[in-house]
């Protein structure tokens, strides 16, 4: 009798098969990365057991790497090299960044996206960003023991546009990772909330960051999240109010201006800005001291006098919220609750002037650091095929509207932002000229009438189309935005069935052959990355054989020979000179060694060990 391929509910059909999917938080500040275990979404930790990775990476002689904790150490004597907060470049030239002169770094402006210059060479957003998620795909890796992540969900800033999202999959892509779907971050959040609390109703979602802010209006039913508005800042956020602490503080200190600093006192003033403000959250008083280059520069600073230079900032997000209200068409009642996310919402003042306009105390019972992440985690084990079937459906908007150039330089929308996605829409257009035999088409992003106030995307030919007089011919452009948020455009003359398409690839987005030279670049590299991890591992096991050893000589060396306790005693010396020496083969060596010199020592303590837990018992009581 045949049998069916059956598993329980709620199991993926093959219980013994369960993909491993992650959601991973790339932020301005810190990243990190979760997965569903043993039914419930957790963070994953390094080995010293912190959850949190710093966005940073720093770059050293001989193409060496630091990423996290390590480089975040570095970053004020080793500035230029140091990157942090590169999630603000993705997508972007140098003519879109408003800081560059208070920045410690040589931006190289390219037509594409803004590189920076180090010491191994110039580096894209991209590249950066990429080997933050590569760390966060080993050590999920690590977590698992296994090499095979099936995919990520990956997310980005609710109002990230077109070019800054293809950035991001791109990034994932150089980092080896298969993405599953980029989700907003409010989005993610609220799923991470929503399934936690059982919550249902309309709630918003109000996302301060490092570098970006969002909000976002969605209503929660019985697992659906449905985005009804959104909008927000992807150049706005913690760095913000640590850039204006910084100034007012070299101000007091007799400095004009950051922009005669060196990369040095640059880089060290922000650092020390950053840490005030986090003392403020719990203090009434701290101090801003920086080591600079004339001297040491100390100013007390009152958390009356950071909310007096955060306000105007904090007051600009503010804007945001009642302008998604009003594109909702919602008042403030309607909304059941306010959930916090990023750190820079642990700030007093952000939380007092949220709640003031909403007229109820925010929601702060999620860690607003990981609550992204875990509902990225969530949407990642459902889209692995992990979860019941329509236990979660998201739906996501798109935060800017998308349209053609017409003729006068004007914008003809084709998708209005805030239309829930995926969609694909069409639009009819017509020549301008008689005889015209071909159309250019021009894609843009934005909210402006005009083209020279927009964000171009792309730009592809319609040819062949037959002679005509002038506005005869019917041309039907076809919009299609995926789940990811990423567009795809077709022209076709109606009449003779012409047609052409581009999947967007946007003007500040990279091209084909950049990726693979950068592909090529991250497999010459990937040689040096195994063989780094590999004496990485070799070294923690030796130091484990060591300690383990050195325990049970202490224990039980009396049930060794003197000749064979100075054997063994030889091959500890040997492995431990070895330990911290870069030959990975070698040190294998040494531990394999004494483990082949150890085993008659081993086999000796385990039969001490049984002879003593059955001395004095009969054979009936065993």
């Amino acid at each position: 009798m045949a049998l069916l391929q059956i598993s329980e509910p709620g199991q993926a059909p093959d219980p013994h098969q369960r993909r491993i999917a992650v959601g991973i938080d790339l932020g301005t500040t810190h990243s990190l990365v979760a997965a569903v275990r043993h039914g419930l979404a957790e963070c994953l930790p390094d080995a010293q057991g912190r959850v949190l990775l710093p966005s940073a990476v720093r770059y050293m002689e001989g193409g060496r790497r630091q990423i996290g904790f390590e480089a975040l150490s570095a970053q004020a004597e080793d500035a230029e090299n140091t990157l942090v907060s590169v999630k603000r470049f993705m997508g972007r030239r140098l003519a879109d960044v408003a800081d560059v002169g208070r920045l410690p770094y040589r931006f190289v402006d390219h037509p594409g996206m803004l590189a920076v210059s180090t010491r191994d060479g110039e580096k894209t957003p991209v590249e950066v960003s990429a080997e933050i998620l590569a760390s966060l795909r080993q050590r999920a890796e690590d977590t698992f023991d296994t090499d095979e992540i099936f995919g990520a969900v990956i997310t980005v800033p609710a109002y990230f546009d077109d070019a800054q999202r293809q950035a991001t999959k791109d990034a994932a892509q150089l980092a080896g990772l298969n993405v599953l779907r980029l989700i907003s971050e409010p989005t993610a959040a609220a799923v991470a909330y929503g399934l936690d609390n059982g919550s249902e109703g309309l709630y918003a979602v109000y996302d301060l960051g490092g570098g970006t802010f969002d909000i976002s209006l969605l209503r929660l039913t019985a697992g659906v999240f449905e985005v009804v508005a959104t909008g927000g800042d992807a150049a706005l956020g913690g760095d913000d109010i640590d850039h204006a602490v910084a100034d007012w503080a070299l101000a007091q200190a007799g400095v004009a201006s950051s922009a005669g600093l060196s990369a040095h006192d640059k880089r060290a003033a922000l650092v020390a800005a950053r840490a005030v403000k986090e003392t403020l959250s719990e203090s009434l008083v701290a101090a801003w001291q920086v080591p600079l280059d004339g001297g040491t520069a100390r100013v007390e600073v009152s958390r009356e006098r950071l909310e007096a230079l955060a306000r105007p900032l904090v007051e600009r997000t503010l804007a945001a919220v009642r302008k998604v209200l009003r594109d909702a068409r919602v008042g403030r009642d309607e909304v059941q609750g306010v959930v916090m996310v990023g750190g820079s919402t642990r700030m007093p003042l952000v939380r007092t002037l949220v709640s003031e306009l909403f007229g109820r105390p925010v929601l702060t019972n999620v860690n607003p650091d990981e609550v992204v992440a875990l509902g990225a985690a969530v949407q990642a084990n459902a889209l692995a095929g992990n979860s019941r079937d329509g236990e979660l459906l998201l739906l996501d908007v798109i935060a800017l509207s998308l349209g053609l150039e017409t003729m006068g330089g004007l914008v003809e929308r084709v998708i209005e932002r805030n239309t829930t996605i995926p969609v694909a829409k069409a639009q009819e257009f017509t020549t301008f000229k008689d005889g015209q035999t071909a159309m250019a088409i021009h894609v843009v992003q934005g909210e402006r009438d005009l083209v020279s106030e927009s964000r171009s995307l792309a730009r592809f030919e319609l040819r062949g189309i037959p002679p005509m007089v002038a506005g005869a011919a019917r041309i039907r452009v076809t919009f299609q935005v995926d789940a990811d948020g990423l567009l795809s455009v077709s022209a076709r003359e109606q009449g003779s069935g012409v047609e052409a398409s581009v999947v967007v690839k946007p003007s500040y987005g990279l091209a084909e052959d950049q990726i693979a030279q950068m592909l090529k670049d991250g497999f010459a590299h990937a040689e040096d990355d195994m063989a780094a991890r590999s004496l990485r591992e070799a070294q923690v096991d030796a130091q484990r054989m060591l300690l383990a050893t050195r325990a049970a000589l202490l224990a039980d060396a009396r049930l060794l020979s003197s000749e064979e306790q100075a054997a063994i005693g030889e091959l500890l010396a040997r492995l431990e000179a070895l330990a911290s020496g870069t030959d990975a083969h070698a040190i294998e060596a040494a531990v394999e060694a004494v483990a082949e010199g150890t085993e008659h020592f081993a086999a000796a303590r385990m039969n001490q060990g049984i002879r003593q837990a059955l001395s004095g018992r009969t054979l009936d009581e065993i």
